[in-house]
């Protein structure tokens, strides 16, 4: 009967082992679902990160949910808090993260790179219609800054110091691309900074009812940026993007995939390895993400890559 009872006892011991193997352990090594924090569904990073989920679920049989939020600053913070395990994020936010910077209160190094994507191009967008020439013309102005603590309403800040201006310079109003524009349209907004890849489809949709205009940064202004700012490069808006005849100089800053830093090695390279293998759907998500580009997947990026990411690199000899 003694022996019976220690069988039962080893049997169960057992049983409890296999369970823990199979059921518990860190859940940041399964690929089998992922959440993916993107942006507003009018911008670039939705699309995007939408067409990532979809390759991930075809080639490595992945279940993808697709986020849409705030873009950066709240991505990070998602991903922080265990709420995603994967986010597009311009290259700023990543900075101000990890060294604890407005508007983080504390330093956030949760998260690392995966890749560099594409730039993100500063655009000051106002109508014909609205007498704005300059940055300077904003003042007394209705100006959308995009979401609170957005990458967007970051740039918006840093912009406006590079010039000498605030909000108190003018009437904000925190808006979505889609909502900067509606306002535009009916005459209750007069212009809105719009941070993304070319173009932007709400404003290309203003362009099919009003003449748009985007506010150049060059000069003393651009300097002053570079200045407080390095991450920020100069760029140029090509010509007849927007139906301008001239081409536009102003900032862009790099957009960044990046995933959580506990994720294990071997789960990131294979995201990494397939991204990369399998570019072209990737490319027909937007015009933007066109500059998705293996070549360039380690440059402009400030913050320290996933071991997965690096590994891939190293092995496809990049």
């Amino acid at each position: 009967m003694k022996k019976k009872w220690i069988w039962l006892y080893v049997f169960l011991l057992a049983s409890m082992s296999a369970l823990t193997a199979c059921g518990g352990g860190d859940s940041a090594g399964d690929n089998s679902f992922l959440t993916i924090a993107t942006g507003g569904q009018s911008g670039v990073y939705y699309p995007l990160g939408a067409a990532i989920g979809k390759l991930y679920e075809q080639e490595l049989g992945a279940k993808s949910s697709i986020q849409a939020t705030g873009a950066s600053v709240e991505n990070i913070n998602l991903l922080d808090q265990d709420r995603a395990e994967m986010a597009i994020i311009m290259g700023d936010a990543a900075t101000q993260a990890y060294e604890g910077l407005e508007p983080f209160e504390d330093k956030v190094e949760s998260f690392q790179a995966v890749a560099s994507l594409y730039p993100n191009f500063v655009q000051i967008v106002t109508t014909e219609e609205s007498g704005i020439e300059t940055m300077m013309d904003l003042k007394g102005k209705r100006v959308a800054i995009g979401a609170p603590n957005s990458g967007v309403e970051l740039n918006a800040r840093a912009i406006l110091k590079a010039h000498g201006l605030s909000y108190e310079d003018f009437n904000e109003d925190f808006l979505s691309y889609a909502e900067a524009v509606d306002g535009m349209k009916n005459g209750t907004v007069d212009a809105a900074f719009v941070t993304s890849g070319l173009p932007n489809p709400s404003v290309t949709d203003l362009g099919t009812t009003k003449k748009v205009k985007v506010i150049p940064i060059e000069g003393k202004g651009m300097n002053k940026l570079q200045e407080l700012y390095p991450y920020y490069s100069e760029a140029t808006i090509p010509a007849d993007t927007y139906g301008n005849k001239e081409e536009i100089q102003t900032a862009s800053i790099m957009n960044l995939l990046v995933v959580q830093s506990d994720l294990d090695e071997e789960t990131v390279y294979q995201w990494t390895q397939t991204l990369f293998e399998n570019l072209e759907p990737i490319h027909r998500s937007h015009n933007a993400a066109k500059e998705i580009d293996f070549d360039t997947a380690r440059e402009n990026v400030p913050i320290p890559f996933h071991p997965g990411a690096e590994k891939y690199y190293e092995e496809a000899g990049q």
